[in-house]
């Protein structure tokens, strides 16, 4: 008996079947797998729309979001609130139309946070996206934090980081003594993909080897109501 006919056959015959495609996903990994292939159809079709309009699409669609923060002790509530949407990009075309009318960081007031991030996440710790992860923090002086942001951005918009898909988005941070980058990454305790983005981005950054960098999970920072204070990994 030819068992792969067989099976070919009972294979067709339920997929023809009305019934087996509406039977309910029984496992969260199964839910995830549909919502991916969903979500990696959605980027094809804007790909392709782009690229026959003559564009040059990203990998990722990414939106600009700023902060003008209130000194004191942050709740979400307010948080939300001060959290304006500037812009969305999908193409480079439309990233170098945004990049060069934002304000220079140099520029900005004190204390101010600009956001860029992916599609569909909001730069928040609670944020499904983010609620698991944790970001790098990179502390510069206020003359050179401006490049290093650039950098950082375009290292981001063109997908050159590594563990990119684990990656939400990265913020800069003006405050009065020093500007702060941090990148956020989705899963903190991953520590290989944890470790391995912080090694791209002194790579990217050029930063030396030495250059001490900081990591802190978002539930800490929901637990002591601060971003950049009481770090818990130096590297």
């Amino acid at each position: 008996m030819d068992f792969t006919a067989e099976k070919k056959e009972s294979e067709n015959n339920n997929s023809n079947n009305p019934e087996n495609l509406h039977q309910p996903l029984n496992s969260s990994s199964q839910l995830a797998s549909v919502l991916d292939s969903n979500n990696n159809k959605e980027i094809e079709e804007r790909q392709a729309r782009e690229l026959k309009a003559g564009l040059h699409p990203l990998k990722h669609k990414f939106v600009f979001w700023y902060t003008r923060r209130t000194p004191g002790v942050r709740n979400q509530t307010s948080y939300e609130d001060n959290i304006k949407k500037i812009v969305e990009f999908s193409t480079v075309e439309g990233f170098w139309v945004c990049y060069c009318h934002l304000t220079r960081p140099s520029c900005l007031p004190s204390p101010t946070d600009l956001h860029l991030f992916k599609e569909g996440i909001r730069p928040l710790w609670e944020d499904s996206a983010n609620c698991s992860g944790g970001k790098w923090i990179i502390r510069f002086k206020k003359v050179v934090s401006g490049r290093f942001w650039e950098d950082l951005v375009l290292a981001l918009v063109g997908d050159q980081l590594d563990y990119g898909d684990n990656i939400c988005g990265a913020v800069l941070s003006i405050r009065f003594n020093e500007d702060i980058l941090s990148v956020w990454n989705r899963n903190a305790s991953d520590h290989q993909a944890v470790m391995a983005l912080r090694d791209s981005i002194k790579r990217h950054l050029k930063l030396p080897h030495s250059y001490v960098m900081e990591y802190k999970p978002h539930d800490a920072s929901l637990r002591d109501n601060s971003s950049y204070r009481n770090t818990w990994l130096r590297g």
